[in-house]
């Protein structure tokens, strides 16, 4: 055990994890010895005999717990970014392991009683405003985690959080499993028609990696959004969306029918036990929104402002699809493919014109240095930095002072151990300890176009923006300044932690910036400024499409989170109900959305994905004063650090937005941005 490398002190460059020594039989003992470690530590608050304290009961708890905190962070990371049969199978055992110890803390009746009575003397208490918030999120977290039950219900609440944890943990794998599964092999070079050549050269790449003759394509984000784009074939269109759209849904050992029928029926079970009336209304006490009836409100407004738009994008790209030669009625495979044919007809644009100028390195560069220009921040790249793959890149990040900040770990490509899409997340936060700021470890992860032998790795628009944002969420993390680790970074409400990453993208449309970016790889040329105004207008094309859909999958999380009764309908039917105000397009049969709905049942965004919309309105109205005083303006990017970056969870949310802003945020300027107001 003494050799266990998770379990010895870091001696690498900031402590950061050592990838190149840790075994993965290393992670079990480590969990097991850490979590022996963390009880001792709550077994010691609890029976204390001093008097209780904010110092001796809240602040300890906050403490206790950090080597089992950086195990964990290091290993659900990688079980997401770089998983294998192993690391489930630890996965799969130590969920229980670490929801009853979780549970033990929060069901410690002595340990709760410490707490409520420094908490019920709060009032008298000197404390900063985030001591105070730290105390009455701490109370209200035990209230939240069953610290209020007794008996046969406190009983009933561990044996709900642990199935679960459980059956999120399964579902996950499964959407992984079913995304890795199908594969569609090409040996007729004209079933390629349509395609570009870098996407066809990607796929020959796949394929001859896999010791197959043609070219391979996957459900992996790169390489199937292109081929329903372009692909000429609409059988084989077909035959990608089914196959994408039925995942966890084909009735096979990776089905998510009846782990979805489970979740929210336990969610519920969770609920009804917390004295809530719903999951949802459980879920929004803590958020911005406060209430489902407010939710719903905000989901209906921006549905009522946008669907009549939605109507006419969709009857357009019917349109045009006829004059294609389109016979019948246009279906779902036919959408992205059509909308986009008439993009470049409109516009003049589609996605591979721009590609060229949007190489990796370039973009990377453009992406730190609007960092640099907005915050003064550096970036420097350490190759001696441990790294869990060999593809992972690792930057040191400093202040314009030359003071350390964060280690910042970016991980980009595709590979069949990584879940899809993107998103940031931590190896470590920041805190204070013994009055040393300890810097976070923030890792960004995404599944972006890889490089081929002949061509780097070339960015869609849509690349570039996921990667702004994406690092949106990064700097909440890098440029956090608080004191508890619960209150670091991205540790908000959730409707809230979208605004930095939201924020981030407005830059990807502004032709300042894209002309830095935009060089292409090849001839070194600048972006047109006719081609950056027609990226620029390409915003607002198919806007409304694109805002109900998003509303749909809002509607959809809530409607499973607001059931007030056990679920054992049948899960198509449930979600075609709930999508039904946002339905555009008649049904297709076998397709659902909700059995591989990660975000919501593996990833903690259960009623909470209206927050992406929600988010929305705070960054369009946030950037409107960007706009104001310059898209550089470094008192605006000051401002928005000091009052939101650096804050965490230290205040509540409206008032950080209000201390940047000065006001509440409006819903118009998302509408103007997106071209939904009727004088548009």
């Amino acid at each position: 055990m003494s050799q266990n490398s998770l379990l010895q002190f870091f001696d690498t460059p900031y402590q950061t994890p050592p990838f190149d020594r840790i075994k993965e039989e290393e992670y079990l003992p480590a969990f097991k010895a850490a979590m022996a470690i963390a009880k001792k530590e709550i077994e010691q608050v609890a029976a204390n005999t001093a008097e209780p304290s904010f110092e001796n009961s809240i602040e300890a708890l906050e403490k206790s717990g950090k080597q089992l905190t950086a195990i964990s962070n290091i290993f659900f990371n990688l079980n997401h970014a770089a998983t294998n049969e192993n690391i489930q199978a630890i996965a799969r055992e130590v969920m229980p392991l670490l929801t009853e110890y979780s549970n033990d803390i929060w069901l410690n009746t002595a340990l709760f009683n410490r707490v409520k009575q420094v908490y019920d003397t709060r009032e008298t208490l000197p404390l900063r405003p985030d001591q105070q918030k730290l105390l009455e999120d701490t109370y209200k977290e035990f209230v939240r985690r069953g610290a209020l039950l007794t008996g046969d219900d406190k009983e009933e609440y561990r044996r709900v959080t642990k199935e679960l944890s459980q059956l999120s943990l399964a579902f996950g794998e499964h959407v992984l499993a079913e995304t890795n599964d199908f594969t569609l092999p090409i040996t007729n070079e004209r079933d390629l028609s349509g395609l570009p050549d870098g996407v066809k050269e990607a796929a020959a790449a796949l394929a001859k990696n896999k010791g197959l003759k043609g070219w391979l394509f996957t459900l992996h984000f790169p390489s199937y959004m292109p081929f329903m784009k372009y692909a000429d074939n609409r059988e084989l269109r077909k035959k990608m969306f089914l196959a994408y759209s039925k995942r966890g849904n084909r009735g096979n050992e990776n089905d998510n029918n009846e782990i979805i029928k489970k979740m929210v029926s336990l969610r519920l079970k969770k609920a009804n036990l917390l004295g809530y009336e719903t999951h949802a209304d459980y879920v929004l006490e803590q958020s911005m929104a406060t209430s489902r009836d407010r939710v719903y409100g905000f989901l209906k407004q921006l549905l009522e402002n946008s669907f009549a738009f939605a109507k006419k994008d969709v009857e357009a790209v019917e349109l045009f699809a006829r004059t294609q030669g389109l016979k019948g009625r246009l279906e779902r495979w036919d959408y992205i493919y059509y909308a986009e044919k008439l993009k470049k007809e409109k516009l003049g644009l589609n996605d591979e014109m721009t590609r060229p100028y949007f190489e990796l390195d370039r973009v990377e560069k453009g992406v730190l240095g609007l960092a640099t220009r907005l915050y003064g921040l550096q970036f420097k790249e350490n190759r001696e930095i441990p790294t869990y793959h060999d593809e992972v890149k690792v930057f040191e990040v400093f202040d314009e002072k030359d003071t350390f900040l964060s280690v910042l770990y970016i991980d980009y490509f595709p590979r069949p151990s990584k879940q899809g899409g993107a998103w940031m997340t931590a190896f470590r936060e920041q805190y204070i300890e013994n009055g040393r700021d300890v810097r976070p470890l923030v890792s960004l992860v995404t599944n972006f176009t890889r490089p081929t032998k002949s061509k780097p790795s070339l960015l869609t628009f849509m690349e570039v923006k996921t990667f702004l944002h994406e690092f949106g969420h990064g700097l909440h993390g890098m440029l956090s300044k608080v004191y508890y680790e619960s209150q670091s970074g991205t540790n908000v409400y959730r409707d809230f932690v979208e605004l930095p990453s939201q924020l981030m993208e407005n830059w990807a449309t502004e032709k300042e910036w894209l002309q830095e970016v935009g060089i292409h790889y090849q001839t070194g040329e600048v972006m047109p400024d006719e081609l950056i105004n027609k990226l620029i207008e390409s915003v607002r094309f198919q806007s409304g499409y694109a805002m109900i859909r998003q509303l749909s999958f809002g509607l959809n999380d809530m409607a499973w989170h607001t059931l007030t009764h056990p679920f054992d309908g049948d899960v198509n039917e449930f979600e075609k109900e709930a999508m039904k105000p946002t339905e555009l397009f008649p049904p297709v049969e076998g397709t659902c959305m909700s059995t591989a709905f990660s975000h919501i049942f593996d990833g903690g965004y259960s009623a909470g994905y209206y927050g992406y919309k929600w988010a929305e309105v705070l960054d369009a109205d946030a950037f409107d004063l960007f706009k104001e005083r310059g898209i550089f303006n470094r008192e605006v990017a000051h401002s928005f650090r000091k009052n939101v970056l650096e804050k965490g969870g230290t205040e509540h949310p409206m008032k950080l937005y209000k201390a940047f802003r000065g006001h509440e945020p409006s819903v118009e300027p998302l509408l103007q941005r997106s071209g939904l107001t009727k004088q548009d």
